[in-house]
Parts: structure tokens; C-alpha cells; sequence
């Protein structure tokens, strides 16, 4: 008999049902006529699973691994596996879906697939490329190129995030994919002009891919190439075009793309541009690293460098406690890390805690001795900075990576001779000196390192102890005749026999002639020294030099020019060189004695060079009140009251004049 569901419509029919609403996609419709058939058959595993299926192409995730847990007696895990470790990757519970493919006892093709997505995403990048090769190797359908666009992100990861040397597996870049990731492999390599050489390749490959679209609009293309712009910005940010490239960024930003990773590595870059200049945009697009699922599009050293950042730029706005707070964190999440600690010692720093942040760098070089590199190298920059020389040549000289590297010797001998302890310079050179004579004696840089320290034994008056490494110099190179000088000079104050000998080899003078013309040399513009030539003896000339002395053109001298006033008929004044008031006959200025100037004096004066004019001192005119302002001279030869003593003006007068104290006896 046929089973009837509720409703009156049989199960076969729901199947049918199912089956069509499947092929045609509309799994909502399919799901609805499972449950109809789960009612009447619960333990039914087709069913079961077919639900799951469509729970999963709906994107319910939870519900379908709610099905799985709910029913796992009926469903086996292998019956099960892909889809519930599907569901558990999208959930971005990736060590639960690992977990399910390892226990699932048949590996079938999907599972391997998955599997690879899994390992990409935990960042087991060498047992993910094995399983990609696997897969391309033993299967022949129409998802090769995805497959091979999966291993070129694969080698591309390697050498971003291990600098492992890229495998040339013949990949082609055929699609805009492979060749993004191909760019992506060379910027790990520092190949940064191939890099976005290939870049642009990508992005012409994806215009040509996507304008076939008619349904494609030039702003989802834009969309599209986002990924590729942001790295082509990232690739100019590393070259040092950083205008360049934060304008690319920018534009990035613009577009708004759905990736949020893509989003939070672009605004993480820009915040790494900005430093701390612009803090106020950079606040701003730190906003955008904070995204939901940012963490689970993003490699484990992306997410670390952008909280990396976000300590920095708390430090730069000046937020003391919110940036130590976050190295706090970062120390405890990456506890050998060095950056964390050298950003805490940074905002100690700007808090003038030198010492402080000495201490805390002496205390991680201990814990963590592989780190001690960068660290020591920080102690002694922060010594110098307090002036502690000595201390910091102690801490450098204590770093075994660097010790004998020729950077690191010239900043100690450096160092060392500011202090003036010459002799710690000197046993510098000796130790660098002994270690390349063991690794690499011979080489350049183990003869240059005695030719240095020669010059610098020579230099500070060591020529006894200058002997050995000017004989080991000479020794390799016999015609060196600079350094066989050297060499004498410094045996002549300690054995002038051997001096002697060694003076032997030094070329006659006939062979070190250089064809110089002495006479050219002393007239040259550079010569500091010039032979003065003999003084002639008269009557010594014979008649042809006198003959050719009188050839010569005597040159005119120039006469000096005369004042305007000059009088041959009198004689000079001898003391017309000396200043005015140092003559013999200066008497001085006389006192009282006013410059007579046009314009000076009180408004409305008239100056004492116009006493013609002044009607005061005609004969005809009657004794009146003089003009305010006239000389005192004429008030002196005439019965006229001096100005200051005058009545004030009357009221139509424009200046007051301040009042003058009543004599007794005199009235008006």
C-alpha cells in the first residue's frame, strides 16, 4: 500500500516534489516536503540527509549541525562526514571540521577538497600543497583550474608568511586568479617591479573576463579589481611611493567592498603610512580593522601586525594607559615576541622613564635569549641617548649575531675612541681580526679589517703594536710600497736594522719619477708653498738682459684723484686723517648752541635762520609778545619776555601751554 502523508498526498509524490525543487534550486520548497516525509518516516537517513543538504544550501548551518547531533545514531559519520564537517568550516570551526574529516574512515574526493580548505585556513601550508598535488594529479574534471588556483595560493602563502622559496610547478596564468597569485609569490620573494608588472596582467585579465558580462556594470568591475588595486598599492608602498600608493588605497576605500579583510588590510596600511602625522584619519580607519569575521579572512601575522598598530597609534595619540594596555595583551598572546615590549619601552620613553624602559629590556633579554638581538640593540640606543657610552659598547659587545660584523666593529672602535679608551678599540680589532683569520682569512673583508686597524694603531701613535698587522699586509701584497713605508717607519723605532733591510725593497728614486714639472707645481692655484726667486745683483746683467729690460713696457701708474677743493698752493692739513675731535685743534661743540633746521621745534616755530623776518626786531615795529618759538638770542639783546613767561594765549589759541609757577614781584 501507499503511505499517505498528512494531507492526503502520498510520500513517493513529496519525493517527486523534492527531486524537482532541487534541480531547479529552490531548496526552501524541497525542505518543506522532507519535513512532510520526516513526519511519517523520522529515521529515514535519505531524508534526514536530504534536510541537512538543504539547510546547508540555505546557509543555516547551525540548524543542519543541530540535525546531525540530534540524529547521530541513524547518521553514521561517514554517512554524514562532508556535509557536517562542511557546516562546521563555514562556521569557522575549523579544528571541529578537521577533526570529522581524520575520523571519517572513507576519503572521498569532497572530503579531500574540503580537507585542503581546512589546511589552508589553520595554516598548514605544506601538508595543504601535498594534498593539492594529490588532487590535481588523480582527478580529470572541470574544477582543474580551481584547483590549481587553490595551489598557487598555496606557494604564494609560503612565501609570504614562511619565506619559503617558491616550488615552480609550471602553474599557467591563464585566469586573473592565477596571476594575482603569482604577484603575490614574487612580493614574497622582493621581486617588487615583477610583482606589479604581474598585477597588471591580472587586472587587464579581469576587465577582459568580466565586461563579457552584460550584466556587469564598469562599478562591479571596479568592485572586482579592488583586491588587485589594494595590492598594487602595497607593492608601491614598499617601493617608497607612498603618495602613490595611499592614493590608490583611498580609492579602495571608496568603493565600500563587502570583503572585510580586503577592507581592514587597506585601512591598516593607510594607518602605517600616516605614522604619526594624521592621526585624526587614522583613528577612522582603524574603525574598519575591528569588522566582524575580520579575523577569520585574515593570516595569523596580518591579524597580529594590525593590533600591532593599533598599540601604535594609541601611543602616538597620546592614550598612555589604552597603549599599554594593548602591548600588555599582545605580550601575553605572543609571549616571545619582541614588539610588544619595545612598544612598551617606546611609551616609556615618552614619558622621559629611560631607566625604566631599560630595566624591562634587560628583563625580556633574559627570559627570552633568542629575541636578545633586537633587544640588547635597543638597550644601547637608549644608553646613548642618556650619554652612557661605556655601557652600550658593554651591551653591543655582548650580541655574539653582530659581534664581528664590520658595522658593528666601526660603531665600537667609533664609540670607543670618543671615550678615548684606545685600547678597547684596539682589542676590537684584534678579536673581529682573530675570528675572519679562522672563518676567512684572506678575504676582503678580513684584509680590510688589518688595514683598518693598522691606520688606526698608526693613527694614535701605536706603531709597535702596528708591526704584525702591517707585516701580514705587506706579506700578501709585495708591491704594495705604501704600506712597506708604513711599515719602516714603524720598525725604525723599534729596530733599525730590520728597518734597514726592509728599505732595500723600496724602488731606486729613478723608477719613481712621475715626469711632475716642479715649476708647474709650485705655480699651480694649490700649492701653499711657493720658492721665492733670487734677488738680481746689479751689474750682473749682461747687455742682451738689459736690452730686453728695456723692451718691456712699464706699466702707468694711476693718480690718485683730489678732493674738489684741493689747492696745490696749500699745504695739507697733517692731521686731516685723524677723526674730527682727536685734532689739536677740536675745541669742541659749544653748548646751547641749536643746529638751525627748517622744520623742527614746535608746531607752528619759526627757526632762527629767518631772524630778517621777524618783526620783533625791526625798529619801527612796537615791543610785542615775540612769536612763540623765536631764538633765544634775540630775546637776550631786546627787553622782550621770553616765551615761557608770557601770558597764556588767548581763547582762541589752538595749544595750551603748560602753566608756569608766579614769581613774586612780577605781576601781570
Amino acid at each position: 500500500a501507499v503511505k499517505m502523508a498528512s494531507g492526503g498526498v502520498s510520500v513517493a509524490a513529496l519525493w517527486t516534489e523534492v527531486n524537482r525543487c532541487g534541480q531547479a534550486g529552490d531548496f526552501t520548497r524541497a525542505l518543506k516536503s522532507v519535513n512532510k516525509i520526516l513526519q511519517e518516516c523520522k529515521d529515514d537517513i535519505t531524508a534526514l540527509r536530504c534536510k541537512v543538504v538543504c539547510l546547508i544550501q540555505n546557509g543555516s548551518f547551525k540548524e543542519a549541525l543541530n540535525v546531525i547531533h540530534t540524529h547521530t545514531k541513524v547518521l553514521g559519520s561517514d554517512v554524514i562526514a562532508f556535509e557536517k564537517a562542511y557546516s562546521e568550516y563555514r562556521l569557522n570551526r575549523v579544528e571541529n571540521a578537521l577533526k570529522t574529516i581524520e575520523s571519517a574512515t572513507q576519503q572521498t574526493d569532497k572530503l579531500k577538497e574540503l580537507y585542503g580548505q581546512v589546511l589552508y585556513r589553520l595554516e598548514r601550508y605544506d601538508e595543504c600543497l601535498a594534498v593539492y598535488k594529490d588532487l590535481i594529479r588523480n582527478s580529470q574534471d572541470d574544477y582543474e583550474e580551481e584547483r590549481k588556483t587553490n595551489l598557487s595560493a598555496v606557494i604564494a602563502a609560503m612565501s609570504s608568511w614562511e619565506n619559503a622559496p617558491p616550488e615552480d610547478l609550471g602553474l599557467p596564468e591563464t585566469s586573473y586568479e592565477l596571476c594575482y597569485n603569482s604577484s603575490c609569490t614574487l612580493i614574497g620573494q622582493g621581486k617588487l617591479t615583477e610583482a606589479m608588472k604581474k598585477l597588471q596582467e591580472a587586472e587587464e585579465l579581469c576587465r577582459q573576463s568580466l565586461s563579457e558580462d552584460s550584466d556587469m556594470t564598469e562599478e562591479d568591475i571596479d568592485s572586482e579589481l579592488a583586491v588587485i588595486h589594494s595590492q598594487m598599492a602595497y607593492v608601491m608602498q614598499l617601493q617608497g611611493r607612498t603618495e602613490d600608493a595611499l592614493q590608490l588605497y583611498n580609492q579602495v576605500i571608496k568603493l565600500k567592498p563587502t570583503d572585510v579583510g580586503l577592507l581592514a588590510v587597506t585601512a591598516n596600511n593607510i594607518i602605517t603610512i600616516n605614522k604619526d602625522q594624521n592621526v585624526f584619519d587614522s583613528k577612522k580607519k582603524v574603525k574598519l580593522t575591528n569588522a566582524d569575521g575580520v579575523e577569520h579572512k585574515l593570516a595569523r601575522k596580518q591579524l597580529q601586525a594590525i593590533e600591532f598598530n593599533k598599540a601604535l597609534l594609541a601611543m602616538y595619540t597620546n592614550q598612555a594607559e589604552q597603549c599599554r594596555k594593548l602591548a600588555s595583551d599582545l605580550q601575553t598572546q605572543n609571549p616571545g615576541h619582541p614588539r610588544p615590549v619595545l612598544i612598551q619601552v617606546a611609551q616609556l620613553c615618552r614619558e622621559k622613564q629611560h631607566s625604566k624602559a631599560v630595566e624591562l629590556l634587560q628583563q625580556f633579554s633574559e627570559q627570552h635569549p633568542e629575541s636578545a638581538s633586537e633587544i640588547k640593540l635597543t638597550m644601547a640606543q637608549l644608553y646613548l641617548i642618556q650619554g652612557h657610552v661605556t655601557k652600550a659598547c658593554d651591551i653591543l659587545r655582548t650580541i655574539e649575531d653582530f659581534k664581528h660584523k664590520p658595522g658593528m666593529i666601526s660603531a665600537l672602535v667609533t664609540m670607543y675612541s670618543h671615550e678615548e679608551h684606545i685600547d678597547s678599540a684596539i682589542d676590537i680589532f684584534s678579536q673581529a681580526i682573530q675570528h675572519y683569520q679562522k672563518q676567512q682569512s684572506g678575504s676582503s673583508v678580513h684584509l680590510s679589517l688589518v688595514r683598518e686597524a693598522a691606520n688606526f694603531k698608526l693613527k694614535y701613535g701605536r706603531k709597535k703594536e702596528a708591526i704584525s698587522d702591517l707585516e701580514q699586509l705587506w706579506k700578501q701584497n709585495r708591491k704594495d710600497i705604501h704600506t712597506l713605508a708604513q711599515l719602516i717607519s714603524a720598525y725604525s723605532l723599534v729596530d733599525q736594522e730590520k728597518a734597514k733591510s726592509l728599505s732595500k725593497f723600496l724602488p731606486s728614486p729613478d723608477t719613481m719619477s712621475f715626469n711632475v714639472d716642479v715649476v708647474e707645481l709650485e705655480n699651480s692655484h694649490g700649492a701653499t708653498y711657493i720658492r721665492k726667486k733670487a734677488a738680481k745683483v746689479i751689474g750682473e746683467n749682461s747687455p742682451k738682459e738689459q736690452g730686453q729690460e728695456d723692451v718691456k713696457k712699464k706699466k702707468k701708474k694711476k693718480k690718485g684723484k683730489m678732493p674738489k677743493n684741493y689747492d696745490p698752493k696749500v699745504a695739507p692739513d697733517p692731521e686731516r686723517w685723524l677723526p674730527m675731535r682727536e685734532r689739536s685743534y677740536y675745541r669742541g661743540r659749544k653748548k646751547g648752541k641749536k643746529k638751525e633746521q627748517v622744520g623742527k621745534g614746535t608746531q607752528g616755530a619759526m627757526s632762527g635762520g629767518s631772524a630778517e623776518l621777524d618783526a620783533s626786531k625791526s625798529a619801527s615795529s612796537p615791543p610785542t609778545s615775540p612769536r612763540p618759538g623765536s631764538a633765544s638770542t634775540s630775546a637776550a639783546s631786546s627787553n622782550i619776555v621770553p616765551p615761557r613767561q608770557q601770558k597764556p594765549a588767548a581763547s582762541g589759541a589752538t595749544r595750551k601751554k603748560p602753566q608756569q609757577k608766579k614769581k613774586k614781584g612780577k605781576g601781570w
